[in-house]
């Protein structure tokens, strides 16, 4: 087992993780103010993704029943081969320990991503900690992490910065990963 795979075992035994439910909203909400790095959506869009996407959110919960960590994620229409990230968050006393990480592998094993490939996500140019976790998933996969751009600061009705796009896959489904 090398040093990696005994954080993952070590956090997946140390959080329970789970899929979201509709109660959930308020929390998620509070999670990624909490994080201080998270662009922060409106109350309802936390709501409404507990309640509509809640079988591609994951919520990892410390022992205490603290809400440590969340992927918030969906399968865009076009590619149902495909597990979009929209948000994902650790709080900062959890950061730095591999739980981002275990998050996506946990969240990559859920049910409803069992069919999925791929994995992407938008990641501002100066978000440097996400681009680094997307790759260590690629690398946790043995796959590529393939950056182009996507959202562009024009597409956005105010001063937003490009937030290109992050494809890690093709992810091979049959041999499952540590987590």
């Amino acid at each position: 087992m090398t040093p990696t795979d005994s954080t993952e075992t070590s956090l997946s035994t140390t959080f329970c993780f789970r899929s979201a439910q509709p109660s959930d909203g308020a929390a998620l909400w509070h999670l990624v103010r909490a994080t201080g790095t998270l662009e922060t959506n409106s109350a309802y869009f936390y709501v409404l993704f507990a309640t509509d996407f809640g079988a591609t959110c994951l919520l990892a919960e410390s022992p205490d029943g603290e809400l440590a960590g969340a992927v918030i994620g969906y399968h865009p229409p076009a590619h149902p081969d495909t597990a979009f990230v929209w948000q994902v968050g650790v709080l900062p006393r959890w950061q730095g320990q591999g739980l981002g990480l275990a998050l996506l592998q946990q969240w990559l094993a859920l049910p409803a991503n069992a069919r999925c490939r791929w994995v992407t996500a938008t990641v501002a140019e100066d978000n440097a900690a996400s681009q680094a976790l997307f790759r260590r998933l690629a690398r946790a996969h043995g796959t590529s992490c393939d950056v182009r751009p996507h959202f562009t600061p024009d597409l956005f009705p105010i001063d937003h910065p490009a937030e290109p796009l992050f494809r890690v896959g093709p992810i091979e489904r049959g041999t499952p990963v540590p987590v």
